[in-house]
């Protein structure tokens, strides 16, 4: 990589970074009076579109930074966690619309993707939305000019504000067709479902789809690439960057606490304060890593979901663990709706709670016991590329 290159990224990762810390600081100062039924976060998508975060992910080439490339991850990285910091909510509704600019720039046509990304500058708000219930998915039906929807999504994050979403509906044949649908803000979408703990302003809803007319130009790919490995769990690593922002916000509420009322020189608050600097430490160093692999275009795609996985668990692992230490510091304070812990607490909680956790474990303890290298070699590829192997004894 010569300077010039070099020397752009640089520029362009300052850039980018500035800009979320931007967006997280004034997210927080907002996220109180959004923590309400329907309190979505408008002002602050608004935000990231005039600071350049919407765009981002885009190429320079479209009118982005290029924050979906490999030399960009550990710049992503630090966006999703400073908005994540500010508002779990927000961070969640733009870790959406990242993984949507993700699969469009890796699957789309030149001309889909081209038209797209004009809707990106122009400050729409994408996102995926794959959930929805066993009966009543969403299904692609007809040809050509008589080619409709039929079916909801659920647990739509954003349903009623997020206007270019990115779903996946059912064939004739059966598979998984990617498409981006054309919303008008405030339509189709039924929020009287989410009445959730924390994460209420993300206004994750049930959005119908029944009726809808696809045009040619919404299809993005070909059939099940939304599930091409190891994209598809490798991606988990954007959502625990959000998660990480979280539990980070939840220690700095701790340490300020413990500073503003003079019980930090207690041992066993000071103990309690040092056990969670581990845990947030630990959950930065998973998704550092699991990011850059992730982002290698040349890892193993087994690896990749492997560590992407454990790396799940040990970021969840890290926000219970800070939880209980900062809920237990603070007392029953950290409890009332006039303490930052409050909210803080219940927005992480919530947004902890991401599907399939216990096969997310098991499909990565196969790996390690299947995989034949010792354990140093296991996610970091030694400088010796001749690895003893040690016999496994049954016992």
């Amino acid at each position: 990589m010569n300077f010039v290159v070099q020397n752009r990224i640089a520029t362009t990762s300052a850039r980018v970074r500035a800009a979320a810390r931007a967006v997280s600081r004034r997210a927080a100062e907002r996220a109180g009076a959004l923590d309400r039924d329907g309190g979505f976060p408008g002002e602050d998508v608004v935000h990231c579109h005039e600071a350049g975060l919407l765009a981002a992910p885009l190429p320079v080439a479209l009118g982005g930074a290029d924050l979906d490339t490999p030399a960009m991850a550990p710049v992503l990285l630090d966006v999703l966690a400073h908005v994540g910091r500010g508002s779990l909510a927000l961070g969640r509704l733009y870790e959406g619309h990242v993984n949507a600019l993700s699969l469009i720039l890796r699957f789309a046509s030149d001309p889909v993707r081209d038209r797209l990304a004009a809707d990106v500058r122009a400050g729409h708000l994408f996102g995926v939305w794959n959930t929805q219930p066993q009966d009543g998915g969403l299904v692609l039906a007809g040809e050509g000019d008589a080619c409709r929807l039929a079916g909801v999504k659920s647990f739509a994050s954003g349903a009623g504000s997020v206007t270019r979403p990115l779903v996946t509906a059912r064939r004739p044949d059966g598979r998984q067709q990617m498409l981006v649908i054309d919303l008008a803000p405030g339509t189709r979408a039924d929020l009287s479902s989410w009445c959730a703990q924390g994460m209420r302003a993300s206004t994750s809803g049930i959005l119908d789809f029944s009726g809808l007319p696809v045009g040619l130009g919404a299809a993005v790919g070909e059939a099940d690439d939304y599930f091409r490995e190891p994209h598809f769990s490798g991606g988990a690593w954007r959502f625990a960057a959000v998660q990480l922002g979280g539990i980070e916000a939840v220690f700095d509420v701790l340490r300020a606490h413990l500073g503003a009322t003079g019980r930090g020189s207690d041992p066993h608050q000071a103990a309690r304060l040092g056990e969670a600097a581990i845990a947030v430490e630990t959950a930065r160093l998973f998704v550092s890593h699991a990011a850059a692999l992730a982002s290698d275009p040349d890892a193993e795609p087994d690896r990749v979901i492997a560590y992407v996985n454990l790396a799940r668990l040990a970021v969840e692992r890290a926000g219970l663990d800070v939880l209980e230490r900062a809920q237990r510091s603070v007392g029953l304070a950290g409890f009332l709706q006039t303490h930052p812990l409050e909210r803080l607490s219940r927005d992480l909680a919530t947004y902890l709670r991401q599907p399939g956790p216990d096969r997310a474990l098991t499909h990565a303890a196969a790996y390690v016991l299947a995989d034949a290298r010792p354990a140093e070699a296991l996610w970091h590829d030694p400088d010796d590329t001749l690895v003893p192997q040690h016999p496994v004894h049954a016992s």
